[in-house]
């Protein structure tokens, strides 16, 4: 199914365009509007890039009708709830979102009006992370002196990302006690250079080849930060990944 978001001109009117608007606003600023559930420097859309519109940038147009799906790395069927809640706890390093919340509802409304259209039980095109091999092992020491030479100037020699004013970032960390914790996604090694490689440098995507992007992840994604005691849960049920932390 081809990814075809509705444009953000066409949210409707009314209650129900209100909910979508607060849950396009969680996406774009979730700090400033989820500040109670947000443990980091990160918002939503530090992953899934243009408000969740973005291919192969985890784009959240046709999870709606995804949902429930089984999930390995839960050893269950999990609910789009879950999976939201997912995200807040591991890449945001925050707090889970409270199911009747105006939070919850507003960023189901959201994903729900961008997946409008593609039919229940049916993929997007560009659904999640494009899957990618390099030819050799990752090497963090080449990794480094790429993120130096392509990264540094938006995430910053020190990996603390490039702030906007007191608390807020144009450019987000990439390691530290503002990034995402180690049982997010984005801390396994495949992910990382498969987000990196398609849409990375910002402005010059996909410059990096697959062993840049592997190089560089192995970099970024073995600095320290935040853990998360609850991945020892993860996978239980097998279906490991070799680079799960």
């Amino acid at each position: 199914m081809p990814l075809s978001p509705p444009a953000p001109t066409a949210i409707p009117g009314g209650p129900l365009g209100q909910a979508i608007q607060y849950g396009q606003r969680i996406v774009t600023d979730t700090g400033g509007t989820a500040k109670a559930y947000v443990g980091n420097a990160l918002r939503c859309g530090s992953c899934h890039l243009d408000g969740g519109r973005s291919a192969y940038a985890a784009p959240l147009a046709g999870l709606t009708g995804l949902f429930p799906e089984y999930r390995s790395r839960r050893g269950s069927v999990e609910s789009l709830e879950e999976r939201i809640n997912d995200c807040f706890l591991r890449s945001m390093n925050g707090k889970a979102l409270p199911a009747q919340s105006r939070e919850m509802i507003g960023l189901l409304a959201y994903i729900a009006w961008l997946s409008q259209g593609v039919p229940t039980g049916s993929e997007v095109e560009g659904r999640g992370f494009r899957e990618i091999h390099a030819p050799a092992p990752a090497d963090a020491s080449r990794g480094k002196t790429i993120y130096l030479a392509r990264c540094a100037a938006c995430h910053g020699g020190d990996g603390q990302g490039v702030k906007g004013g007191a608390s807020t970032y144009v450019y987000p960390p990439l390691w530290g006690s503002q990034s995402f914790n180690a049982g997010a996604g984005m801390a396994r090694l495949s992910v990382a250079a498969a987000f990196v490689q398609a849409k990375m440098p910002l402005g010059n995507a996909g410059t990096l080849t697959d062993q840049e992007a592997y190089d560089v992840a192995a970099y970024f994604t073995t600095q320290p930060r935040p853990n998360f005691p609850e991945k020892r849960n993860d996978w239980l049920k097998g279906g490991r990944p070799a680079d799960a932390r």
